[in-house]
């Protein structure tokens, strides 16, 4: 008789007894023992399948023909079970069946080579069954890094009997043996062998399987793909990572964790932007952020207010609205291949986001308590000997101490008195503590708490978070409420659906004004060596006006600006989605998704009466800056057609076809207006003159795209993506463009079945995709390729229409971008060592760039489609298990990127296209032909044949008279190591990043170099500075000033370009988590994870004086490696307390 996998005992409907189901296993292990004995060398006992939505009794048929295995059970418990989606490789029998079973009411039992299938039983029946056990065993299984592992299979040796574990990563098994070995198996993990050696309790690490077809990553559009057969680099951070030592701003938590990944934030407070650049500088025209995905639904990351070089305040980009503890991971998609399937928008690589989710089982509680502190970092190092004062002498009189009081070229500091500003006298000796004094230890607390559960039908997770903190400027803070919701439904078994929602309330008080511009609290950093900032205390007179403290007036009095100015920012944001996936069969499916962000703005930005530069001739003063609204939305519907199916034994596809929508639109009204009739009525009505604006803004993006995957014995894979898009921004001639990818991977280990690689595979990527023109919803450049005016406000009560001085192209088209990878990843020695490498070659042609004509045409410029752009890279990621014991494990994570980038044309007459300045400095940051960009342009000395400096009459130096590159101000090289140590139920884990290759414009440099600070200056105090060359070519006999030489050296500017290279310390955590065997018979609590958390803690290394290397007032491309005047770094220090719940 032909065997089969499933025996159907009895007719449908009808159940066997206990008794009769013991009997049933006793015939059918007598009448099949001899069979299977002959025939067992011929089967495999590890089981290889990949399906979605398959019955039990073709998982069952599965397992009997690749292992002989047979499976015996009462047909009608099967018929009705749910139905599994099961992909595994080498998988044991035991694993295999508890992941089938996982949430069934069934369970199995192993005798010889059959498998019996039984009703779950209940506490009660198992209670009555069991026999008091001799020994009583407790364990927890945990992930590498120690987090628990839910759903574990715990077999004992040479036995039938065993468990899997609860949520929390725990089982418990009685009348154990003290010579018991447990057999540990999970699917995506390795089989662990556990010899009990009489111990009652234990934790138990598994290790995860390299790379292979049980790991799944998720890529563009959510499509999950296993590792195995994706032929681009893709790196995943888990949301762990980032929520005990947090940032308010989530995107700054992946700084150093990702090779190719370059982050740097703004020091603009709290909430602030990030810089995030994938693969050095994509781009000269789109700012370089990657596209951020939550769930499936893109989110616009614009920013809404960044500083420039006339002031302005940071407040905040997209991603810094996301609440971290709702983050499961970040997976980066750094190739044009991986991002390609988005199109235009994903020009310079996606971040996908995917929130936790509910799953099966009785309600989890979470509460999660982060509280932090962050202090200014004193990076100065400023000279102390001589003080306030010029020309080497102290100011007299209250007139001049005002005049001086940010010159330190005074006398040499000897405890004398000094008149002040305000007429009383202090000791002319040094002052170090202003930063300190000024600035305050600025407190975040965040408080989470999560509900999730479900059941067969429904799972779910809503979470609540309130953040609230104050930052180090005193009377400044932001508040960030977020309600999130995630809802899976199963309507029947072919139809499911899916709802997401994440509200925001962010509420900014106060944004501190950054650069150089009026309202800037930070302005106290270059105050006299001798000048305590506590003098200029409240700010302000009793009348309400400012106190001005310094010989400009536009450098208002720092606080006057923390008591009376006003620069409020409020956010309400709704991120959504719903979907629905109706499954035709197991292979074939069709999705549909709409995603909606919405967001309204509101800022209120006063600058107050009693302002010293704002008073008019009749004495009024201070401005209504802004009032303004904005409502932004954007809204993808997107349509996916899914097929899984195999062709052929041993080849199969995969394959996607969809189409999506996409709108953009953002409207925005303000109102302003300057000097207030009532003094401190801050309303638009009481204003002397009054200014109003509109602005709008729309787009479509219309879409369709592919995605085909072949695969051949999951060895060798190919797959291929494109993407076809049309702009309404771009003429209609010329507004669509398509853009292709193909990529490959060989798992090449699979052949070799080396003791010593245990994991090897190639890949390899082509890629053209598009740029998307005009970016953002505010930008007009929207416009651009048309005649449009702006409403103006009028002349003698007569509406006005201005038109842009841009002349209209009407040829324009989308930017293009290809790009070659090639990469290997590997595993050693049963995954101890890790290895995974790229190389990338990466070309912009068409970049649109501003272009000057005559004045003749009736405009100043045109948009053209001239600018090229390339970029090569190296990518290097390093993994390492260097030691490991039951109780102690060492993980080091290395990542190293090294980028190559290359300005290949500009404009038409590939001009230096300048970028950002601060305007003190006599130097700017430009793209230049040939060189890496942005290039910091600054004047040299002007030098004789033999490199010796020419210096005027007056014994000065003399700059060169034409800007020249100094270097790129991004880094050619960067990178982070991560160790991560566990003992038991303690851990400990720490970040070191490093940066190298870039230069620095500092206007700090620039402010202590001129007003006498810089420890530089001291050289000539006393006797005077003669050095250097005249124009003949004989040597300098004129001695020229301390003062008069140090500040022309500032002027040249050369000596304002600094190293940008630095090492830190970027974050350390340690923790220890109470399980549920430590905490007893607590009631409720099943863990508690405890940890003391810092960020930022220590520059081990850096070459740049005064400054943290890091420090920029705004993060765009555009002002990327100019410093001066933002907010001092802060180092973080705090605990994270995490509860949770049964």
């Amino acid at each position: 008789m032909r065997p089969i996998a499933i025996r159907r005992l009895l007719p449908q409907g009808r159940k066997l007894s206990s008794a009769a189901m013991r009997i049933v296993k006793l015939i059918g292990i007598i009448v099949l023992g001899t069979g299977l004995q002959a025939s067992a060398g011929v089967f495999s006992q590890n089981i290889s399948f990949s399906g979605r939505n398959v019955t039990l009794e073709k998982v069952f048929s599965i397992i009997h023909k690749q292992s002989g295995y047979f499976v015996f059970c009462d047909y009608s418990l099967i018929k009705e079970a749910r139905r599994v989606n099961l992909d595994v490789r080498d998988a044991s029998i035991q694993e295999v069946m508890t992941a089938c079973l996982k949430d069934q009411p069934l369970s199995y039992e192993i005798v010889d080579k059959t498998i019996i299938i039984e009703p779950k039983k209940t506490a009660e029946t198992q209670q009555v069954a069991s026999l008091p056990p001799p020994v009583k065993i407790k364990g927890k299984i945990t992930t590498d890094t120690g987090d628990p592992i839910p759903g574990v299979s715990i077999m004992i040796k040479g036995s039938n009997k065993g468990t899997v574990t609860n949520d929390n990563g725990e089982f418990e098994l009685e009348g154990i043996d003290a010579g018991t070995t447990l057999v540990i198996s999970s699917v995506g993990y390795e089989r662990v062998e556990y010899k009990v050696s009489g111990r009652t309790s234990f934790t138990i690490r598994l290790k995860s399987k390299s790379a292979t077809v049980n790991e799944i990553v998720v890529t563009a559009l959510g499509i999950s793909k296993e590792a195995s057969k994706v032929g681009y680099s893709v790196s995943t951070v888990s949301g762990d990572q980032m929520t005990k030592a947090r940032e308010t701003n989530v995107a700054l938590s992946l700084a150093g964790q990702v090779a190719g990944l370059n982050v740097h934030g703004a020091n603009g407070g709290p909430a602030s932007s990030a810089r995030i650049l994938l693969r050095g500088m994509p781009s000269m025209n789109s700012g370089g952020s990657p596209l951020f995905v939550i769930n499936g639904v893109p989110i616009d990351n614009s920013q809404r207010g960044a500083a420039g070089e006339w002031g302005g305040s940071d407040n905040g980009d997209g991603i810094s609205n996301v609440n971290p503890d709702d983050v499961e991971s970040m997976t980066v998609l750094k190739g044009q291949a991986a991002s390609a399937l988005y199109g235009a928008r994903a020009s310079n690589g996606v971040i996908l986001i995917t929130t936790k989710k509910g799953r099966k089982g009785e309600a989890t509680v979470e509460y999660n308590v982060n509280s932090v502190w962050d202090k200014a970092i004193n990076n100065t190092d400023y000279q102390y000997e001589y003080g306030q004062g010029l020309e080497g002498a102290k100011p007299t009189t209250a007139t001049g101490a005002q005049n001086s009081n940010r010159f330190s070229w005074g006398a040499k500091m000897d405890g004398s008195s000094i008149t002040q500003y305000n007429g009383k006298t202090y000791a002319y000796s040094p002052f170090k503590n202003n930063l300190k004094d000024f600035y305050r230890t600025g407190p975040t607390l965040t408080n989470s708490l999560s509900v999730s559960g479900g059941s067969d039908k429904v799972t779910y997770r809503v979470s609540l978070s309130n953040m609230d903190n104050a930052g180090i400027v005193r009377n400044s803070g932001v508040n960030r409420k977020t309600v999130n919701l995630n809802l899976d439904g199963k309507v029947s078994d072919k139809l499911s659906v899916s709802l997401m929602a994440n509200y925001i309330d962010q509420q900014d008080r106060n944004r501190p004004n950054l650069s150089d511009g009026p309202g800037n609290p930070n302005n106290f950093q270059f105050l006299a060596a001798n000048v305590d900032e506590r003098i200029f205390e409240p700010g302000y007179d009793s009348r309400g006006y400012e106190v001005v403290f310094s010989d400009d007036n536009y450098v208002t009095n720092p606080w006057f600006v923390v008591s009376k100015w006003i620069n409020d920012v409020g956010r309400r944001r709704l991120i959504s989605a719903v979907s629905a996936k109706y499954s035709f069969t197991s292979w074939l499916y069709l999705m549909g998704r709409i995603g909606y962000d919405l967001e309204n703005d509101r800022y209120f930005t006063v600058t107050p009466t009693g302002t010293n530069y704002s008073f008019n001739s009749a004495g009024q003063s201070g401005q209504f800056n802004n009032l303004n609204t904005a409502t932004i939305y954007e809204l993808n519907e997107d349509a996916l057609l899914g097929v899984n199916h195999k062709i052929v034994d041993g080849l199969n596809f995969d394959a996607t076809l969809g189409a999506n929508f996409r709108t953009n639109q953002g409207e925005q009204v303000g109102i302003s207006g300057s000097q207030f009739v009532i003094p401190f009525l801050y309303t638009p009505s009481n204003v002397v003159s009054f200014g109003r604006s509109y602005e709008f803004a729309k787009k479509e993006v219309h879409s369709g795209f592919y995605s085909l995957d072949f695969s051949y014995k999951d060895f060798l894979s190919l797959g291929t993506t494109g993407r076809y898009d049309a702009y309404s921004t771009l003429p209609s001639n010329n507004r669509t463009i398509f853009t292709p990818s193909v990529s490959g991977s060989f798992l090449f280990s699979s052949l070799l079945h080396s003791k010593t690689l245990s994991y090897g595979k190639l890949r390899a990527s082509y890629a053209q995709t598009s740029g998307e023109p005009f970016g953002g919803n505010f930008n007009y450049g929207a416009y651009q390729t048309s005649i449009y005016y702006s409403v103006g406000n009028g002349i003698n009560g007569v509406s006005t229409g201005n038109f842009s001085s841009t002349l209209p192209n009407l040829l324009l088209k989308p930017f293009t971008k290809t790009e070659t990878e090639i990469g290997t990843e590997l595993k050693f020695l049963n995954n101890r060592l890790g290895a995974d490498l790229a190389y990338y070659h990466q070309v912009t042609h068409h970049e649109i760039m501003n272009a000057t004509v005559s004045n003749a045409t009736g405009y100043s410029s045109s948009v053209v489609g001239s600018g090229s752009i390339q970029n090569d890279g190296v990518e290097v990621l390093l993994t390492a298990r260097p030691f490991e014991t039951n109780d102690f494990a060492w993980n080091i994570t290395v990542n190293y990127t090294h980028v190559m980038n290359k300005i290949l044309h500009t404009d038409e007459l590939n001009n230096n296209v300048t970028q950002g300045t601060y305007r003190p400095l006599n130097a700017t940051t430009a793209f230049v032909v040939g060189k890496a960009g942005p290039q910091v342009m600054a004047y040299d000395y002007s030098r004789d044949a033999k490199g010796n400096i020419i210096v005027d009459g007056s014994g000065l130096p003399v700059s060169n008279g034409k800007q020249i590159p100094f270097g790129s101000v991004l880094p050619t090289d960067y990178g982070g190591v991560r160790n991560n140590f566990t003992y038991k139920s303690w851990s400990l884990d720490f970040l070191v990043d490093y940066n190298y290759g870039n230069k620095i414009l500092s206007a700090t440099q620039y402010y202590t170099i001129y007003r006498g600070l810089n420890k530089m200056t001291l050289a000539g105090r006393e006797t005077g500075i003669t050095t250097g060359v005249t124009s003949g070519g004989s040597s300098n006999t004129v001695t020229a000033t301390a003062q008069d030489y140090y500040q022309r050296l500032a002027s040249i500017s050369r000596v304002d370009v600094l190293n940008g290279d630095f090492i830190k310390l970027r974050q350390v955590t340690v923790g220890y988590t109470l399980s549920r065997k430590v905490l007893g018979n607590i009631p409720l609590f099943s863990q508690i994870q405890l940890s003391l958390v810092g960020r930022n803690l220590w520059t081990i290394m850096k070459h740049s004086d005064n400054i943290d290397p890091e420090s920029n007032f705004a993060t765009s491309v555009r002002y990327a490696g100019i410093e001066g005047t933002s907010l001092p770094a802060t180092r973080t220090f705090g605990f994270n307390i995490n509860c949770r719940f049964k």
